[in-house]
């Protein structure tokens, strides 16, 4: 028999249904209040913005700078892409680091922490893996060690200190939509407009764009570099996943820079890259050579 969750393993599952749940509670709260009346621009240009700069702190910096160190970064673009992706709200920089390194270690395999291929066969079993490695994986706990996945990052006293405020930045990820309809509007209901659609609208879609890596891009897609795991290229996914649907590429070549390498392949996530190459933020570039596109070419 199982034994009840103690109040410390409580603590972490009610803030991930927060997290997970609490944006479409408010949308479904807010809908009705909204009802006849059309989104404001701002509103959308505001929550465009916020994607653009909480995503890429996701897939820019902690996914490929700080998990697989696929560029060295100036200190202050490392202390500011860190402080990107919390804004995020998808977990500390450690954490995050830690879990993604885990995931490739074991890719599909036993000890994966979000894989959807272990929950059994057939279409019932395909269902709970997906829905495992959409989002259930959050509600289990978390057995990652950052001290055996993400030992540089424990040592890296800006990264400590960042992954430390976590709780702060996913405060101000939202309070910075609220306040900015309030300064934009003048008004309470333009502050209350901008923090559902900026701010909590913004953050749920970005948190299954996310998700979807690991449950779309592990189930469905192409497989052109490596058939080592199950892990897909999905298309349609690129643009809102800043270039992170290219996902077969990357298990093929973790530590690239870029991810979409075909032609008509969009990956903004490269191009920030880029630029920051360009501007002398970032060095030691690890962008793919031929032999890495020769790797997915047919036979």
């Amino acid at each position: 028999m199982t034994a009840p969750p103690t109040s410390s393993a409580l603590v972490p599952r009610i803030v991930t249904g927060v997290l997970v749940l609490g944006p479409l509670v408010a949308l479904g709260l807010g809908l009705p209040l909204l009802w006849g009346h059309v989104v404001h621009l701002r509103d959308v240009i505001l929550g465009l913005v916020l994607y653009a700069i909480t995503g890429h702190g996701i897939t820019v910096g902690f996914h490929r700078m700080f998990t697989h160190r696929s560029f060295k970064p100036k200190r202050a673009l490392k202390i500011v892409l860190a402080v990107a992706g919390s804004l995020a709200v998808e977990g500390s920089v450690v954490s995050w680091v830690a879990n993604h390194r885990r995931h490739h270690m074991f890719s599909d395999d036993a000890g994966d922490p979000h894989s959807p291929h272990a929950s059994g066969p057939g279409i019932a079993g395909q269902i709970r893996g997906f829905a495992h490695a959409h989002v259930g994986w959050l509600f289990k706990a978390d057995t990652t060690s950052a001290s055996r996945y993400a030992p540089d990052l424990l040592r890296d006293r800006d990264v400590a200190v960042v992954s430390r405020l976590f709780p702060l930045f996913a405060v101000v990820s939202l309070a910075i939509p609220f306040a900015s309809g309030w300064v934009l509007s003048r008004t309470l209901a333009g502050a209350l407009s901008a923090l559902l659609w900026a701010g909590l609208v913004r953050m749920a879609l970005l948190h299954h764009v996310t998700w979807s890596i690991n449950s779309v891009c592990h189930m469905f897609g192409r497989r052109p570099f490596t058939d080592k795991d199950r892990s897909t290229n999905v298309a349609a996914l690129a643009i809102v996943s800043l270039g992170e649907s290219w996902h077969n590429f990357h298990h093929a070549f973790p530590s690239s820079a870029r991810h979409g390498v075909g032609r008509g392949q969009l990956d903004s996530s490269a191009a920030v890259i880029r630029f920051f190459e360009r501007a002398g933020w970032a060095t030691k570039v690890r962008w793919p050579g031929a032999e890495h596109l020769a790797a997915g070419a047919p036979a």
